[in-house]
């Protein structure tokens, strides 16, 4: 019928939005602290572990973009070829955000927002981190059902969406504090399974679980960040730095 867009078309237009609005975001959250730090007043980088882990994110950024670019363009073959270096590509930046995250609980990092302790604060990085693996792992295990693992894979950017947001210099939309950075992905994940679901005339279930997860892991974090419980795992993670 004139006017119904085909689920795929649907897919492709919510995958392109995505690949344009990531990077974007990405780039205005961390422009001062670190892709243009030479022309700021921020200050360097605390350790070169610091700076791995931002080559490896800012290259997790590009493989998104480019995956997208890839399956539009029809070239399926290179797009599975290059998944298989995302999962060690995907390795890397676990490993090197847990260190990241460990030292900056340990010895301090600019960050970390004032009013919160940097132990307690590791909870978020921390959940971060665990999340990608939970999307990213359920990405490769659904690569075969197109739906799902598109989902999945979208909801591993809206994963890294906060940190970013956070760093946005607005003073008024920082005053907002988890409403906005927690608040806007939780939103975009919201109106992309909305529109999916309009058109398919179904939920994509897998998808629909996968924003649940993450829109519950910030109430967790939230709501575990002042306790004795998690105050005791991080003083116990940060021995080993």
């Amino acid at each position: 019928m004139e006017g119904i867009q085909s689920p795929r078309a649907v897919d492709r237009r919510l995958s392109r939005a995505a690949a344009f609005l990531f990077p974007l975001i990405i780039v205005a959250g961390f422009a001062r602290t670190y892709y243009l730090s030479p022309f700021s007043s921020a200050p360097p980088l605390p350790s070169a572990i610091v700076h791995v882990h931002a080559v490896l994110m800012t290259a997790w950024v590009a493989l998104f973009v480019t995956q997208i670019w890839l399956v539009s363009s029809r070239r399926v073959r290179v797009h599975r070829r290059l998944g298989y270096a995302a999962i060690g590509l995907a390795v890397l930046i676990l490993a090197t955000g847990t260190a990241t995250a460990v030292r900056a609980a340990k010895y301090g990092s600019s960050s970390t927002p004032p009013a919160i302790p940097p132990l307690q604060f590791m909870i978020v990085p921390m959940f971060d981190l665990l999340m990608f693996a939970v999307l990213f792992g359920g990405a490769v295990y659904y690569r075969r059902r197109l739906p799902a693992h598109r989902g999945l894979i979208l909801l591993t950017a809206l994963n890294f969406v906060p940190p970013a947001l956070a760093r946005i210099p607005a003073p008024a939309l920082q005053a907002l504090g988890p409403l906005w950075f927690f608040g806007v992905p939780t939103l975009l994940g919201i109106a992309c399974l909305v529109v999916d679901a309009r058109q398919r005339r179904s939920v994509n279930r897998v998808f629909a679980v996968g924003l649940a997860l993450l829109v519950a892991s910030y109430v967790i974090r939230l709501a575990l960040m002042p306790t004795k419980a998690w105050l005791a795992v991080a003083t116990w993670a940060t021995s080993f730095v």
